[in-house]
């Protein structure tokens, strides 16, 4: 899943409208050599014992949905696809994709559920869906199969008429070519948010020139600071034990609790547009300003002072950092899935992603603001280094050759990713969608955070082991308020400067 919001607003390749069966066979010679192609660094990673990650798609519809003809349109698309129509086998030490024969009826599940239970009472049916798909999350998908199943919950919910839940192992794809593989089953193009390219600091020779150059230095530096980080932080520093840290352990065979909060996405860019920052920029800010929150009422609970009451003080230091994830294509964005499985395709299916450790400075402030400024300061950082892609280079050797730590995920409080989605409504085999909220299972992380927009809305997922976080809406409900804060401070400030 990519942090940066995916620059496309039309799909390549895509000459109609209508929902149309997705061509990617290919010639004989290439569907044999298709076959024995082995799985990626990135996708063995996620295979690896402390990180056999699978994504849960959570996809809520207005309208009930037709197993039958949900069957019969999977047969159509997504069965084509080479990946979601072979099973990974191990072979000499090595994993290679080969092609099997896919009945649908191992991978689509319909759970009888009793409506006249659930018609009245909403926050019931919402339990449900939320249950079934935490004990979803303690089972695994036999390898024999190709390693996906949709499970259809025709129950109504407070903002849905049915649920589709899509349980996909990681090393299938990322989030870009899950987002792609979707809008190829919608019956029309959607259009996506569009990523301004920076603009040149100078406009002479000589600024442009010297811009360049100190970028350049500024780049190597900042690289070279990352890959000693990088190395210190597997072997020397570790998180803070914090209420948002597991013990000593794994937790990436926990079942995780999976809950959701949207927002007006139209607040998220009043407060980008007013403060001159990013989609991506707010959005950590918010976090960083909820987990504080949070962090500090759990602290609260967990200290007495001497007169009795409770203290809300904070730690004077805590690290908390997150794996976040980057979309490592050369050309991001949104493709239609015949351009995803090209051969040499910019688009580039799969697990085309890397990762840097971003810290959290988990602290109150009185200027909410302040929060959004050491978030952009952070990602600017961030963006200005190389550690993405040299972490992309060390799955690709240790992975293969070296089994050290070096070749894991690091072991960081959580893990956070974003993904721009559709800024219109789709219809997903004529069932129009009412929302999407993308997760994950099977992670080495207490806590993970994806945020997604659709249509005029954002949405904050929390994937949790709810051992150790037992009160996740109480995290939506600080960042949600965070939220307003920062929003309500913008206007003020725009009409003090205004009068």
């Amino acid at each position: 899943m990519g942090i940066e919001h995916l620059n496309c607003s039309v799909l390549r390749s895509r000459t109609h409208l209508g929902l149309k069966e997705i061509k990617v066979r290919k010639e004989t010679e290439e569907e044999e050599e298709e076959e024995e192609e082995p799985l990626s660094p990135m996708a063995r990673m996620f295979h690896e014992p402390q990180s056999n990650v699978y994504v849960i798609v959570i996809v809520g519809f207005k309208s009930p949905i037709d197993p039958h003809s949900f069957k019969a349109n999977l047969v159509e698309t997504i069965v084509k696809h080479p990946r979601f129509s072979s099973v990974q086998v191990a072979d000499g030490g090595e994993m290679k994709w080969v092609k099997t024969k896919v009945d649908i009826d191992n991978h689509v599940k319909v759970p009888t559920v009793d409506q006249d239970q659930y018609h009245m009472d909403m926050v019931s049916s919402d339990k449900f869906v939320e249950d079934y798909v935490a004990n979803l999350s303690k089972t695994q998908i036999s390898m024999s199969i190709p390693m996906w199943d949709c499970h259809i919950l025709n129950l109504q919910t407070s903002d849905a008429e049915s649920t589709l839940v899509v349980r996909i192992h990681h090393s299938l794809g990322d989030g870009t070519s899950l987002m792609s593989l979707l809008i190829s089953c919608s019956d029309e193009l959607p259009s996506f948010p569009v990523m301004k390219k920076p603009g040149s600091a100078g406009t002479g020779r000589f600024s442009t020139w010297f811009w360049r150059c100190w970028n350049l230095l500024f780049l190597t530096w900042n690289t070279l600071v990352d890959i000693c980080m990088c190395v210190a932080t597997t072997y020397l520093f570790k998180d803070t034990e914090t209420p948002l840290k597991a013990p000593s352990g794994s937790v990436a065979f926990t079942s995780r609790r999976i809950v959701r909060r949207t927002f007006c996405l139209g607040d998220v860019k009043s407060v980008k547009n007013a403060t001159n920052t990013t989609v991506n920029d707010v959005m950590l800010a918010i976090t960083q300003a909820g987990l504080s929150r949070y962090l500090n009422r759990r602290y609260g609970k967990a200290k007495i002072s001497d007169n009795g009451e409770w203290e809300t003080n904070l730690p004077n230091t805590i690290r908390l950092t997150a794996t976040l994830f980057i979309n490592m294509r050369s050309s991001p964005g949104i493709y239609a899935l015949e351009e995803m499985v090209k051969k040499k395709s910019k688009a580039e299916w799969g697990n085309k992603i890397g990762y840097v450790v971003f810290p959290f400075k988990i602290a109150l402030k009185d200027n909410p603001l302040d929060y959004l400024k050491d978030a952009k300061a952070t990602m600017d950082r961030k963006k200005a280094t190389l550690e993405a892609k040299f972490r992309l280079f060390m799955a690709k050797v240790f992975v293969k050759f070296y089994h050290t730590k070096l070749a894991a995920f690091p072991l960081t409080s959580m893990w956070f990713s974003n993904v721009a989605g559709p800024q219109d409504q789709i219809s997903i085999f004529g069932n129009p969608v009412a929302f999407i909220a993308p997760s994950l299972y099977g992670q080495p992380a207490v806590l993970t955070i994806h945020i997604i927009s659709y249509e005029k809305k954002i949405s904050v997922v929390l994937s949790v082991d709810d051992n150790i976080i037992p009160d996740p809406y109480n995290l939506c409900d600080d960042i949600e308020e965070t939220l307003k804060l920062i929003k309500n401070t913008t206007v003020s400030l725009r009409g003090l400067m205004n009068n």
